[in-house]
């Protein structure tokens, strides 16, 4: 009787879909704090990243670079009064550069 219900249950699940643990859960929809099985990263994988990685700490560099600038300008300028195109696009410059490491880090 027990593999008749078996069969029945198995009979009604939508087509493709495996009743074994077989089938990893997507990450999105596992319960808080169920952690994913980890897969090994294949060495060109971890090169990207790291290469990424390397990447990311020039750009920040050069974003502290350009903020440090940019200090210093908006210092002797009387910004009050007239605030300078350098200035503008400086700033622009640094958001730009800031949106690139964002969107780096994530992936």
């Amino acid at each position: 009787m027990t593999a008749g219900v078996a069969t029945g249950l198995a009979g009604k699940l939508p087509s493709g879909q495996n009743p074994t643990p077989n089938n990893p859960i997507p990450p999105d929809r596992r319960p808080p704090g169920d952690v994913a099985p980890e897969t090994p990263t294949p060495p060109a994988d971890k090169r990207i990243l790291e290469e990424n990685e390397k990447d990311i700490k020039k750009k920040v560099e050069k974003l502290y670079e350009l903020a440090t600038e940019l200090k210093t300008e908006v210092e002797k300028t009387d910004s009050s009064k007239v605030l300078s195109l350098n200035l503008v696009r400086k700033a622009e410059e640094i958001e730009k550069l800031a949106r690139d490491i964002k969107n780096r880090s994530k992936g």
